[in-house]
């Protein structure tokens, strides 16, 4: 097994080299490869020591308390919820989302104080779903979500495609955490479809992720 540290905007092509396995960092990952030279298309592998992988994962997704209302946590781990918290919890996979990026944790805490009980929620680029999750938890009415990755969790009722797919008006809230430049340009859409919007997935003028409520 080889490990490779990769830049967070060579994640599409690193999905596509379909690694045996990804922890996420902030502004970078880190991959697991079987052979050497796919490794190589990303960097300097490193030989992985003996390790007890089974802990090694379990090690790599501690719970995060996010905001004030979210306990994220994998479904393994058998840590008690805290009280007043919400137990989100999340399966890490190969799908974006799993609560360690500084951006979802911002949609998240944004999504606290905007999502009312009985809201519609559209959930853009939903990834592993951890955004429709919470709007579920939150109380939620209607929960839709989309992407234009297939494979994308189906945890939600959901369509393959984009924002510019739904009709006028349809949402009380849209969230997406994608970038900056998608963002951009279906702006337009996200106003169209939704009175209130939480966009995120990209960084301010100094540098720093941040999220945008509209």
């Amino acid at each position: 097994m080889y490990i490779v540290l990769v830049e967070e905007d060579r994640l599409a092509e690193l999905y596509d080299a379909e690694p045996a396995g990804i922890v996420e960092h902030d502004g970078w990952y880190e991959a697991f490869f079987e052979e050497r030279a796919i490794a190589e298309r990303f960097g300097e592998p490193i030989v992985c020591p003996e390790t007890d992988w089974e802990q090694h994962v379990y090690d790599a997704w501690p719970p995060l308390l996010v905001g004030e209302k979210f306990f994220v946590v994998a479904p393994w781990r058998k840590d008690p919820t805290p009280v007043g918290r919400f137990r989100l919890e999340l399966n890490p996979g190969m799908q974006c989302g799993t609560g360690q990026h500084p951006c979802t944790q911002l949609c998240l805490e944004a999504m606290e104080r905007i999502v009312q009980p009985g809201d519609s929620v559209l959930d853009v680029g939903t990834g592993s779903g951890i955004l429709s999750i919470a709007a579920k938890l939150l109380g939620a009415g209607r929960v839709v979500a989309c992407d234009i990755d297939p494979d994308a969790a189906k945890v939600a009722p959901f369509f393959i495609g984009s924002v510019d797919a739904v009709r006028s008006g349809a949402f009380d809230v849209a969230v997406a955490n994608i970038n900056e430049s998608v963002i951009e340009e279906l702006h337009p859409e996200f106003v169209r479809v939704a009175r209130r919007r939480i966009l995120s997935g990209f960084r301010d003028d100094d540098g720093r992720w941040t999220c945008v409520v509209e």
